[in-house]
């Protein structure tokens, strides 16, 4: 187990400065204007501009200026600088105030998904063929079959202003409840995606040859669902939830911005938009490292929940 971890950690190692490099080269190559971009319609003086093009390396161009600013932003990256935003701004300072509310966002989603969707898989697998089977099956069909960018104005219009359950928007200092809405919309795809995988899963386990041999021995229903069964069965739901975590760590950038929720995809959203190359790039590269760990953490918890997996 420990060799592979180690293995794992050089691979994420690799897999961090390969995903940096095509980020940071889909930002800056064929890029406009990004100062112009920045200011908008307001002119930009010349002694702005020469400030800000000596400060970014902007005047380096060809492929070995490319990569002078790539190794240049990495020496800072690995002392643990992630740069100024074309603002001014630490990127380290964006993200101490951007994480807090997109890990309370993900948070609420994350148990949704696990309490609701997991819940509710293995009660529909349980009882297959029956009425909560059926219906758990259409409700899932329509909440993947509707897109985000429909289904969070739906919820803000019918929840938040129609009846005003929950708050239409976070703001600027969000609170738990105002969050909740959005969590629930954040989390509404995982969801139903955990609730199939789970019914699935749960079926085929229910099957196995080793459950009928439990029956056999007179075991209780309830304790072979509960200690066998559902074991075995959850090794592909943590999969899931382990990838789902990295993409709910990272913000989902439709439903922050629906919401108005200042999180990390609501500020990957608007370096985006203004071409503020070095706060998109510092940005993907924490959401890198929270994926490569993520993914890492799932691998080690397979041993845990299957002992007959091992790792050479």
């Amino acid at each position: 187990m420990l060799r592979f971890i180690l293995r794992r950690l050089l691979q994420m190692v690799l897999a961090f400065f390969g995903t940096t490099l095509i980020v940071y080269a889909l930002m800056f190559a064929g890029q406009g204007d990004p100062i112009q971009a920045l200011a908008g319609e307001r002119p930009v003086t010349a002694a702005q501009r020469a400030y800000l093009t000596e400060k970014y390396h902007l005047d380096a161009t060809g492929v070995g200026g490319f990569f002078y600013r790539y190794f240049d932003y990495l020496g800072g990256l690995v002392q643990g600088d992630l740069g100024q935003s074309l603002t001014g701004r630490q990127i380290s300072d964006i993200l101490a105030a951007a994480w807090p509310v997109t890990l309370k966002l993900a948070v609420i989603a994350m148990a949704v998904t696990v309490i609701f969707g997991v819940t509710a898989g293995v009660i529909a697998a349980i009882r297959r063929s029956g009425v909560f089977d059926h219906a758990t099956l259409v409700l899932t069909l329509l909440v993947l079959g509707i897109p985000t960018i429909v289904l969070a104005p739906l919820a803000q219009y019918f929840l938040g202003v129609r009846w005003p359950i929950f708050p239409p928007t976070a703001g600027a200092q969000p609170s738990f409840y105002a969050l909740l809405l959005p969590g629930i919309v954040l989390g509404s795809l995982s969801l139903a995606t955990a609730l199939r995988l789970t019914r699935t899963s749960v079926t085929e386990n229910l099957r196995a040859d080793y459950v009928r041999t439990a029956r056999s021995k007179g075991l209780r229903r309830r304790r072979i669902v509960g200690v066998h069964v559902l074991r075995n069965s959850l090794i592909p739901v943590v999969t899931f939830l382990g990838v789902e975590l990295g993409n709910l760590m990272g913000g989902a950038i439709i439903t922050e911005g629906v919401f108005n929720v200042p999180g990390v995809g609501f500020n990957l959203f608007r370096g985006i938009r203004t071409e503020d190359g070095p706060l998109v790039v510092g940005i993907v590269s924490v959401l890198v490292v929270v994926y490569l760990l993520s993914n890492l953490v799932v691998d080690v918890l397979y041993a845990v929940l299957d002992p007959r997996i091992r790792y050479e």
